[in-house]
């Protein structure tokens, strides 16, 4: 008998001008957490499609238990207890938990088949108290976190009888808390039996929670690795076929003069006093831990959220900005936190979404220029490395590094004279780190003032030419690039609480 639950072997998958999997090579063992890691675009939300029976293969074999099974349906592999929890999941906000868990297999009473809701709701209860989670089931999920959501689906999994979890992605948008809960749930389930496929960019969600990991690259199986006994340097170098020595590119611009300035920000129960300026071919950081303000700082200047008070200048003539039109017009471009709901219009064309920014430049006489539209599009795609056959695919087939590089190709579309890039990075993999960074550094060698919002200390420090750091609403230090540590940054992003503390 094989020593594996779930067996993969050649998988191969083809989708129009794409291979998206090439004779991959897969095995999970009963209690196991196990990581699947690679670049975006290396085939890993396809592979987790085949197991789910999203895709059918076109060839290679699956087994489950040394039997071989065929997935036409979800269906299909949610009977033989298979279930995915994914970073953009099925959750119904109108609804409540209770009816989130079970819906699609309710327990149902009688000829008329009548829901016994009292009993969903005792069901549900004690799915959640498994998972450490005290929330009222009757409870509507619109007004929940992130991180309960996560639970919720979880519970929905294991209200299935799931033996085998597919997470994708699932520490993406959490908190540092959040996170370590998350990490208690799933050893949890992996001592109670259940086995979880782990994906994850980021590497310590694999050190923290997987025993082996496999690689995937451009749709191919690279190798698996027992967790302990692989580096962070060969991990990478397996995940992008290079080494990757220096992430960050090296800082030799030479500073221009000052572009943009803001003085005296404030905004009611949001921030307050914040002041600060940027130059031409300039990175200036902001740095802070989860809730420090910077994000609706940067929101109120791209005229999202208005402000109470404080001045902006750009090129040292004052501007006001009202709405986010007026800034894209004065010369100031936001690429948001979260591409997908705020960056994409993710149903419609590559070369739309790039071209929505400023699409008065392919008007004449009223009417649309498409094909003007769509040059100006491949020519931008192009500049900044979109991986795509075409133009013309949907933004939401694109993988998360990709993504972004198509929000960016947005703000270049425009006049711009000053970058805001909130989390740049997020949920993007090494290798398409690298390249954002790459692209980041040409802009500011071009001679664009660029503002980077990010949480990833090292990317801050690697990054930044020099860096703010801000608390509850305020800014607390301000350092040079070559001057700051990590310690620096933790310590003055914690300064209100060290002060605070001495005064009590």
């Amino acid at each position: 008998m094989s020593k594996y639950l779930l067996e993969l072997k050649g998988i191969d998958k083809s989708f129009p001008g794409v291979k998206a999997l090439d004779g991959v090579d897969f095995q999970l063992k009963k209690g196991e957490i196990h990581a699947i890691m690679g670049e975006n675009g290396a085939g890993k939300s396809t592979f987790i499609k085949v197991i789910t029976g999203a895709h059918e293969p076109d060839k290679g074999e699956i087994f489950i238990h040394d039997t071989q099974v065929h997935f036409r349906t979800p269906k299909e592999a949610q009977r033989h207890s298979i279930a995915a929890i994914y970073q953009h999941g099925t959750i119904y906000p109108h609804l409540s938990i209770t009816e989130n868990i079970f819906i699609g297999h309710e327990d149902v009473m009688g000829p008329i088949k009548t829901i016994h809701w009292g009993m969903l709701h005792k069901k549900a209860k004690s799915l959640l108290k498994s998972l450490s989670c005290d929330l009222d089931p009757h409870t509507l999920v619109g007004g929940l976190t992130v991180a309960e959501h996560q639970i919720i689906e979880i519970a929905k999994a294991i209200s299935q009888n799931a033996q085998i979890l597919i997470m994708d992605e699932p520490t993406a948008s959490l908190s540092r808390r959040e996170c370590d809960e998350l990490y208690k749930i799933s050893e949890k389930l992996r001592d109670d039996g259940v086995s979880i496929i782990f994906i994850s960019h980021r590497f310590e969600d694999m050190y923290r929670l997987a025993t082996r990991v496999t690689v995937l690259r451009d749709g191919k199986y690279i190798g698996c690795y027992n967790v302990a006994e692989i580096s962070n340097k060969d991990l990478i170098s397996a995940m992008v076929g290079r080494e990757i020595n220096q992430i960050y590119p090296k800082r030799e611009r030479k500073i221009g003069k000052e572009v943009f300035r803001v003085e005296g920000l404030r905004r009611i129960g949001y921030y307050e006093n914040i002041s600060f300026k940027v130059c031409r071919r300039e990175i200036l950081g902001f740095s802070g831990l989860v809730g420090a303000g910077r994000s609706e700082v940067m929101q109120s200047i791209f005229g999202i959220d208005q402000m109470d008070g404080g001045k902006l200048f750009l090129e040292n003539k004052e501007i006001i900005v009202k709405s986010p039109l007026e800034a894209i017009n004065l010369g100031i471009g936001l690429l948001p936190e979260d591409r997908q709901k705020q960056g994409l219009v993710l149903n419609w064309e590559i070369y739309k979404n790039i071209t929505l920014s400023n699409l008065k430049q392919f008007i004449r006489h009223t009417i649309l220029r498409p094909k003007k539209e769509r040059l100006q599009a491949k020519v931008l795609g192009e500049k900044i490395a979109v991986k795509s056959p075409t133009v013309f695919e949907k933004a939401s087939s694109l993988s998360g590094g990709n993504q972004q590089k198509v929000v960016i190709c947005k703000l270049l579309n425009t006049d711009l004279k000053v970058l805001i890039l909130d989390e740049p990075t997020k949920g993007v993999d090494v290798g398409a780190k690298s390249q954002i960074y790459d692209i980041m550094n040409d802009l500011a060698n071009q001679g664009y003032g660029i503002i980077m919002i990010s949480s990833d200390m090292p990317e801050v420090l690697g990054m930044c030419d020099r860096i703010i750091t801000m608390r509850e609403g305020k800014i607390t230090g301000e350092f040079a690039g070559e001057e700051a540590t990590q310690e620096k940054l933790l310590k003055a992003s914690m300064n209100t609480i060290e002060t605070e503390d001495k005064a009590s």
